[in-house]
């Protein structure tokens, strides 16, 4: 790399990885085979919740190919209970959950007994040769209800569905005032319920799991976000030396947070596997993986926004039912209370209250699903700015910016007790509304309205920030999290001038060995093709904290960005000894150290050939530059932006159609405008989904009726419109970089511009809500009710 060589940083490189994937050649957890490799399949409960009098395995023992079949009772005393790692309040109630159920099953799809044989078809086969006797249990279904005095109980030893209530008060913590005050005081006040319907996270790979006990280490392979979380936590609940085991995520499918998970799966086998003493792998159905995978969202928000009747918002306050469903999973109960520091969005509340209350119901756990916490509160708080907005006739985006931060601002400190550090929402919204022709849809919509036409132009506004890179460990700590946030990373130098680097970011699609390239290559003044990047091995990466919560680039490429300082930092000497300088009179740029003021230069890579050499060195100093750095943020990264929506409603068939769609979104710099362009894309594509097509269905015997993509609508590219997409740049003040996180932007954003538009397609005939996915049929039933109440 010469001096004038172009920074890597910024380039719209093609993405390394995929190659290997667009070819055919890819490593997924299902490819693998080793030899004497047994198959498990697994029987789940049609019931919903009901007590196990009896199973009875002695026919599927007999089928052919059977070497084993396992029920709960079998392994009983080894498998413990699933973890949940954040007690959100001391008192939280968290039942025991087993991997295989025991004495009773709390959701349809629960595992119940596993079968291994010599092939996937054969353990199959004999799952309908297993005979359970069940006795029917109430089954626990509407979330309000569940929290009610007097409901049918889950889990009958915790007397109450209620795992825990939570609490956050402005005026407690010293942060703003009295909210009651304010709602008392208010000159207007909207008050509004909405409900997060509950969603499916439909990765492309279904879960898979292969296990390997043959050796000293047990190595397992699985289709997971988190390989370093998953083997602290198999140590812990079974009780192996963390040592001993081994865990490696290959190439991995895709997992919007459905895969931040220690799932039962796993464990089951990995208990099994060390029983026979023999590999054995799992892999779900994708019936299986809308069945018993986790969940997301699934919640019941009431709402107060207290006001000015100039705009001037004075006070919010939120009371939640969150929906846990049978079980507390890995991060279950700490999902809804990441909302809590986003209720206030971008805007300057004086005074707040939060108050979330957790509940068991008899379906699938919910967990992490793309964005977590965040996309419900952003969808509250924009929700009720179009809702007050409408109260005062007020333009939309007028009443934004009259109580959002001003750049100026910044950093802010706000009423939820985060400090904001960088923003500036009027670049972006002005941007925004230009790619738009915001006037201009106003007319087309004005001229509508006044014509009767039968399809309706609706515009829908979202303008929010986002707490992402999820990290700071005192924070998590503060929030009684099991574990911290920091990253790891390790650069290792090789003789012939190459890099290898080591990151504990385990990266299932999001680009991580790109990017990590472009970054190396601009630290180091290497080549980009010279950067090879490992992650997703325990073994390779013994430290990490893995992907989610849009952390990787603002908390794991800074951390490969501090190994590489060190790598500089253990060169410098080295160099200076080379050329016969002092050290403070170099210089590093472009690759190679320069005496200050002259020609004389010796690249990183002429060093890293001498430090393996070892033969002139400085005495005292080690032949070795490889480095290693430990990052721990101090706060997290807030990106931010503006989505424009405009959507055509027939109001004779409550079809929807997004006519455009305009975001302008602000993630400071920029590695890879590429790499940025698909996540965008990716999370509209989740959070239209979420405000138009998916939701998870269950009947009123708690079987999910949406368990296929037969029922359960993920919309393709001919679901969607062409997206319009523009960045402002207003660096992160927190990182080196300047970098904030993407990954969960668009679907935490997309989500309120669109309901938003299809209420202001049909709010003058007097719809003022509309339960998600406003699909068709709520949609023309919503408009009717509405036409029918006005008669």
């Amino acid at each position: 790399m010469t001096a004038t060589a172009e920074p890597e940083i910024g380039k719209a490189r093609k993405r390394k990885e995929d190659e290997h994937l667009v070819t055919g050649r890819t490593r997924w957890t299902d490819n693998l085979v080793l030899p004497g490799m047994q198959h498990l399949a697994i029987l789940r409960s049609p019931f919903a919740h009901a007590r196990i009098t009896g199973v009875d395995t002695t026919a599927a023992r007999d089928m052919p190919g059977v070497v084993a079949v396992l029920t709960g009772a079998d392994l009983a005393d080894e498998q413990g209970s699933l973890p949940c790692a954040w007690p959100i309040t001391p008192d939280m109630k968290s039942p025991p959950a087993p991997s295989l159920a025991v004495d009773a099953v709390n959701f349809a799809g629960e595992a119940i007994a596993v079968v291994v044989a010599r092939s996937a078809y054969e353990a199959h086969d004999a799952l309908e040769a297993i005979d359970v006797d069940y006795d029917d249990l109430p089954v626990v279904l509407d979330l309000a209800a569940a929290a009610a005095d007097g409901a049918d109980l889950v889990h009958p030893d915790l007397g109450t569905n209620v795992s825990a209530t939570w609490t956050f008060d402005s005026a407690e913590a010293g942060t703003g005032g009295d909210v009651e005050q304010a709602i008392r005081d208010a000159e207007v006040l909207v008050e509004r319920t909405f409900r997060q319907q509950r969603l499916i996270p439909a990765f492309m790979e279904p879960r898979s799991v292969v296990v390997d006990p043959t050796a000293a280490q047990i190595t397992m392979w699985s289709a997971t976000q988190i390989p370093h979380i998953l083997r602290l936590m198999l140590a812990m609940t079974l009780g192996i030396p963390e040592h001993k085991l081994r865990v490696v995520a290959p190439d991995v499918g895709g997992g919007f947070g459905g895969k931040l998970q220690v799932t039962p799966e796993e464990v089951i086998a990995l208990l099994v596997a060390r029983r026979l003493g023999k590999p054995v792998k799992y892999t779900e159905s994708r019936s299986e993986t809308m069945l018993a995978a986790h969940h997301g969202r699934d919640q019941i928000q009431k709402l107060t926004l207290a006001a000015r009747r100039d705009g001037t918002v004075t006070g919010m306050k939120v009371e939640l039912l969150a929906d846990m469903g049978a079980y507390l999973r890995l991060v279950t109960p700490g999902v809804p209370i990441l909302g809590a520091f986003m209720f206030n969005g971008i805007y300057k509340f004086p005074s707040y209250h939060f108050t979330c209350t957790n509940v068991f119901t008899t379906k699938v756990p919910t967990d992490a699903y793309r964005g977590a916490g965040r996309p419900e509160a952003t969808f509250a708080i924009e929700r009720m700015m179009d809702e007050l907005a409408t109260e005062l006739s007020l333009d939309p985006l007028e009443l934004r910016a009259k109580n959002w931060i001003t750049h100026e601002e910044f950093p802010f400190d706000t009423v939820a007790g985060l400090t904001y550090d960088s923003g500036n929402y009027e670049a972006a919204t002005a941007r925004a509304r230009e790619l738009f022709d915001y006037d201009g849809l106003r007319r087309e919509q004005a001229e509508r309205r006044e014509r009767n036409d039968p399809v309706q132009l609706g515009i829908g506004v979202s303008t929010f920030t986002e707490m992402c890179g999820l990290a700071p460990s005192r924070t998590l700590g503060a929030l009684a999290y099991g574990a911290g946030g920091w990253e790891h990373a390790a650069i290792r130098m090789l003789p012939t001038g190459k890099v290898e680097v080591v990151t504990g970011s385990s990266a299932h699609g999001q680009g991580h060995e790109t990017a990590w390239s472009q970054v190396v290559a601009d630290q180091l003044g290497v080549p980009f093709e010279d950067v090879e990047v490992l992650h997703g091995d325990t073994q390779t990466s013994p430290r990490g904290m893995d992907t989610y919560g849009s952390r990787s680039l603002a908390v794991g490429a800074i951390a490969v960005v501090k190994a590489a300082e060190k790598v500089i930092a253990k060169a410098r000497p080295i160099a200076a000894h080379l050329m016969e300088c002092a050290e403070d009179d170099l210089e590093f740029t472009a690759g190679a150290f320069r005496v200050k003021g002259t020609e004389k230069s010796v690249g990183i890579a002429d060093v890293a050939l001498a430090v393996f050499a070892a033969h002139d060195l400085p005495d005292g100093v080690e032949p070795n530059l490889d480095s290693e750095a430990t990052y721990d943020p101090e706060n997290f990264s807030f990106p931010h932006g503006t989505h424009l929506c405009a959507v055509e409603v027939d109001t004779e068939t409550g079809k929807v159609g997004i006519r455009s769609y305009v975001c302008v979104d602000d993630i400071g710099h920029v590695v890879n405008p590429l790499i940025v362009e698909g996540q965008v894309h990716g999370g509209l594509a989740q959070g239209i989904a979420q405000a138009l097509y998916e939701e998870a269905v269950y009947d009123e015997s708690g079987t999910l009726l949406s368990g296929s993509f037969a029922e359960y609508h993920v919309p393709s590219a001919a679901d969607l419109p062409t997206f319009t997409t523009g960045r402002t740049e207003t660096p992160a003040t927190g990182n080196p970089l300047g970098v904030k996180g993407v990954g969960e932007a668009g679907t935490i954003a997309s989500t309120p511009a669109v309901v938003n538009a299809v209420l202001d397609a049909v709010r003058h005939f007097g719809v003022r809500d509309i339960e998600m996915p406003c699909t068709p049929m709520r949609v023309w039933h919503a408009i009717h009710t509405a036409q029918e109440g006005a008669r």
